[in-house]
């Protein structure tokens, strides 16, 4: 059986409708069962599930309607499909928003009808992989709202668990929008600390002069305006963590005091002769190469080094693909519930966009392309998504291929380019390639399969 075919159960009336479309599903490589009225077809699922429903709509006994009521209470991962005559479209559409995958009108066109269950295939095996994925994150991970089983996270949550339960310093990069606050977050967490508070500062939203303040606090009247005494924030977390983000933007006059914090856990306020103790363990975030920042000599060396006790890199979005499926229902139902939305599922085509669209701006862009969807969608499922453009895209008309050549021919051309590339730049080691294609190796090695690619002739061409 190939996998774009499955299991189908036709439900029709008509002996006619029912022996054609055995035959020619058949033909296609269905496995197929078939049910003359809704009653049959409950007694035959009961007996063995399939993947797919093909019914009608007016039939005797019990309507295709009732059906597909029987089949979303009792088999709600079951795809189905429902088949209609001109005269009865609109109970296709009534059929559609009680959850139905999709509708075709009589007389059938064989190859639109496997159009269409070849797609309700795919999103069955997509919500699959989703409910799979949910479950070994709950079953071996417990990061809070951090989302992701791809290779690339548990190395992250690996070392997460590693230090969190010291005092270590952290030093937490990656590119804007990975998620670096909530790890720092869950090493709070974590740690023997989590009783105590959580202070973030970020560092790249205040003034140099403002910044010292917040920091390290004021004594009243050590500049104009300063009232009253301030507590600064290493104060504000004593016997907790504070979160210093986007410590390259710090300036060097801060950078001398914030050193010497990190060395002998003293602070001095602003106005103050003296130093005070602070117990804080730091956590620092920042979304800059320091080491290039080091170089151009915009930050300090010596601080630089205090900082990388323990680096953490966290992956863009474009290096964990594997994960978006499950970031995306994460979303989904989060503002799902928080808008009072009745969608619940995401369409096989909006999770292939989303799993095609670079991400330049990683989870957060995620997150806020959901967020957005979900505010706009009506319906049980979320047919539609604006995706933002990418900068330095180049625009191509629509539709627009190569003489010749089909769009899933392109597709899989392009498809091979890409993971050609990667085998050459990793010099054939897929568990690399696979990490440079963000995705896991097992999909490197079915797409290698699939695509017929040799590793060793593409390394040694």
């Amino acid at each position: 059986m190939s996998t774009d075919t499955g299991r189908i159960l036709v439900v029709d009336d008509d002996r006619a409708v029912r022996s054609a479309l055995r035959v020619n599903l058949g033909k296609a490589g269905w496995e197929v069962q078939l049910a003359r009225d809704g009653a049959e077809a409950v007694d035959c699922l009961r007996s063995r599930p399939v993947d797919v429903v093909l019914s009608d709509v007016m039939m005797p006994n019990m309507t295709g309607l009732e059906l597909l009521r029987v089949v979303r209470e009792r088999w709600p991962e079951t795809r189905v499909v429902m088949m209609t005559g001109h005269g009865s479209v609109p109970d296709a559409v009534e059929a559609m928003k009680a959850g139905a995958d999709d509708y075709v009108i009589k007389p059938i066109s064989r190859d639109e009808l496997l159009v269409i269950l070849s797609r309700a295939l795919r999103e069955k095996a997509l919500r699959a992989e989703v409910v799979q994925l949910r479950a070994e994150l709950d079953a071996r991970y417990g990061f809070e709202q951090l989302v992701g089983v791809t290779e690339a996270m548990q190395e992250v949550y690996e070392l997460v668990t590693a230090v969190a339960d010291s005092d270590a310093l952290v030093l937490l990069t990656g590119p804007t929008g990975t998620g670096k606050e909530l790890l720092a977050h869950a090493i709070h967490r974590r740690s023997p600390r989590r009783d105590a508070p959580f202070v973030r500062v970020n560092c790249g939203a205040l003034p140099e002069g403002l910044l010292e303040s917040e920091l390290f606090g004021h004594e009243k009247g050590a500049f104009t305006g300063a009232v009253r005494q301030h507590l600064g924030r290493f104060e504000q977390a004593e016997g907790g963590t504070i979160l210093l983000d986007e410590i390259g933007e710090i300036p060097l006059q801060t950078q001398v005091k914030l050193l010497r914090v990190l060395e002998n856990g003293e602070i001095q306020r602003l106005g103050s002769r003296s130093t005070r103790r602070v117990d804080v363990r730091v956590v620092a975030a920042t979304n800059r190469d320091l080491r290039q920042e080091v170089r151009a000599g915009t930050f300090r060396e010596d601080l630089y080094y205090r900082l990388h006790v323990f680096h953490i890199e966290v992956p863009p979005l474009a290096r964990r693909r594997d994960d978006i499926p499950l970031l995306a229902q994460h979303f989904l139902e989060r503002f799902a519930e928080k808008y009072h939305r009745p969608v619940q599922r995401i369409s096989g085509r909006v999770m292939e966009q989303l799993l095609r669209h670079p991400w330049p701006g990683n989870v957060r862009e995620l997150e806020h392309t959901i967020e957005r969807a979900v505010l706009l969608c009506r319906g049980e499922e979320l047919d539609r998504v604006q995706l933002s453009p990418v900068h330095g895209a180049t625009e191509t008309a629509p539709g627009v291929l190569p003489p010749g050549t089909t769009l899933p021919e392109a597709l899989l051309d392009a498809e091979r380019r890409y993971v050609v590339e990667a085998l050459k730049a990793s010099k054939g080691v897929q568990a690399q390639a696979a990490r440079a294609l963000g995705i896991s190796r097992s999909n490197l090695n079915y797409r290698i399969k699939k695509l017929g690619i040799s590793v060793k002739d593409v390394v040694y061409e």
